[in-house]
Formats: structure tokens, sequence, C-alpha cells
């Protein structure tokens, strides 16, 4: 069965405790939908209904699953199942928070809080058209992951990876701090068969590891967060992993940055999207401690500075 577009669940329509409110997004695996729980509050809601292996017409609440799908289809959906049970466990203010999970319709939902703001992405997009330079600067890069690596730490400790970090799923509340959105790549690390699954990456943003499923772990979502973190220096992704092991122009490409950028970050930027996993930061600590170094070199930097400055004038 190829890739469809299947038809919403309708507006209104009784879901269980809650009421669809409208669709909202469409992705490769999930329909999500705005909600309201029976306090009449808003939550969203995220269906399970991978586009390539089920469909559904208008006017139906059970997809259709041929039989040569059947089996991955319910691969797919116990992975869903217990991303939302690991989820739910995860109490953590950058981490987006689910409410409930359950089952129906042959199918499976995760109910989580609704936060008003936008992504990472759409920030990104605004500092461009208005020609912001630099797009991020240098204290609200480190304050912006700093924070994103303590959630990513808690979810790699569950034995879960990411595995689609992207400025299209970091969300930035209305007062500016980050949450991590859409694990539908999520997998458990240790025992996963991921060679039976063929989730949807976004090139540049991809570890060069996910195209073979191959010795994926902590330093598969660092190639990631080096990508984002570079994306918000220049306002695009980087190379994807296939254009550079053919040819990089990664150094190249960095070259601009260091007009804006310390030295310190560019580093560990660069160390976090080196083709070779091994060359990477290992573990979110790891990384967390270079950009605490990077801070405080930048803090020191900035006193200096402040200081010569009132030495002058």
């Amino acid at each position: 069965m190829t890739s469809q577009h299947n038809a919403p669940l309708p507006d209104g329509l009784t879901l269980g405790a809650y009421r669809i409110v409208k669709k909202i997004a469409v992705g490769g695996f999930s329909i999500v939908y705005l909600a309201e729980d029976e306090q009449g509050e808003s939550v969203v809601i995220k269906e399970y209904l991978p586009g390539s292996l089920a469909r559904r017409l208008e006017g139906e609440l059970c997809p259709v699953v041929l039989p040569e799908n059947l089996k991955l289809y319910r691969i797919g959906l116990k992975f869903f199942f217990d991303e939302g049970r690991v989820l739910a466990s995860i109490a953590h203010p950058n981490v987006v928070r689910v409410l409930n999970f359950f089952r129906a319709n042959d199918t499976v939902y995760l109910v989580m809080a609704y936060e008003r703001g936008r992504s990472l992405q759409e920030h990104i997009l605004y500092r461009r058209q208005i020609s912001g330079k630099p797009l991020m600067t240098e204290q609200d890069i480190q304050r912006l992951f700093g924070q994103l690596l303590d959630a990513l730490r808690e979810v790699h400790l569950r034995k879960l990876l990411h595995l689609d970090l992207k400025p299209a799923n970091i969300y930035l509340r209305a007062d500016g701090t980050p949450m991590l959105l859409d694990f539908g790549a999520a997998r458990q690390i240790l025992h996963a068969d991921l060679a039976k699954l063929h989730p949807m990456y976004t090139p540049g943003f991809a570890a060069p590891e996910l195209s073979t499923k191959i010795g994926l772990g902590p330093w598969t979502d660092i190639y990631s967060i080096g990508a984002s973190i570079f994306a918000c220096m220049a306002g695009k992704p980087p190379q994807s992993a296939i254009e550079r092991q053919e040819n990089d122009q990664m150094d190249a490409y960095c070259q601009p940055l260091f007009d804006m950028y310390s030295s310190k970050l560019i580093a560990l930027m660069r160390g976090s999207l080196m083709l070779d996993p091994l060359q990477r930061p290992q573990s979110v600590f790891a990384l967390q401690k270079l950009l605490r170094e990077s801070a405080d070199d930048a803090s020191a930097t900035s006193r200096l500075l402040s200081h010569f400055r009132r030495l002058v004038y």
C-alpha cells in the first residue's frame, strides 16, 4: 500500500473523555488534533495512523490494514503505545507532557498538554525575514540548548532515543522556554528491531547511521542537536549526511559564523556534527559539559569587554 492521505476523525467526535475540535497536523505516522477534555480544557491528541500501512476513508473511524501490512502495523502500534507509556512517566518542563494514552478504533491515541507558542523553525524563519544578525545570540543559543539537553538527558535515561530532533520539533512556549516535541521516531534503543520499521527523517538533521539503522545511540541525537545549533546560527540546515559523505563543505559553511559566535561554541557544534559517530560526544552529559565551558568563556569575555569599555569611556 502506497502512502495515502487518510481521512481525519470528524470535528465534534467524542473520543473517550475528549471531544475533537479540529485536525491541526498530519505526518507520515500520525494525525494530530486539537481537542477538549471533560472540563473544557484544550489538549492535543496524536493518533497512530501510518499512511503507508493503513487507509481510512471519509466517515470511517477504524483504519483498514491489508494482511501483508498487518505485522508491521502492529509493531509500530506497540512502539507508539510503549512510547506513550514512557513519556507519560517523564515529568520534565522541557519535554512534552503526555497526560493519557489509550487504545480505540484499532489504533492508539496519545493525549498531550496544549501549549501556546511556536516552533524553533518558525522563529528562525521569522528572524531571517527581518534580517536579524545574528539570527540568535550566543547567549540565547546556550540558554535554549542547555534546557533542551537537560530534557534529552532525561529521555535517554529512559532508554529512548528521539531520532527526529530538528527545529520543527522544538517548541518555544510564549515565555521562550523550549520543549521537545514529536517523538514519532523514538524507539527503545536496547531491544527494538529497527530494521523492520522505515521512519522518515529530515535531510540535514539526520545522522548518517540513521540510513542503515545500525549503531544508533545517544550520539545519534547529538548529531541532530549540532545540526539544530547550526540552523540557529546560519538560518538553514547543514548539508545532508549523504552529501557530506561525497563532498563535505561544512568547514566552508561555518567560516562566516566566526564573525558572530565564539570559536568554542562553533567547535561544539562541529564536533556534534562529525560523520563518524565515535568522534562525537558520546553522551548528553559530555555535550552539556562542553556547553557549560562555552558559556563560561563567553561570560568571561563579556566581563572583559565591559571592563574595557568603562576604562575607555
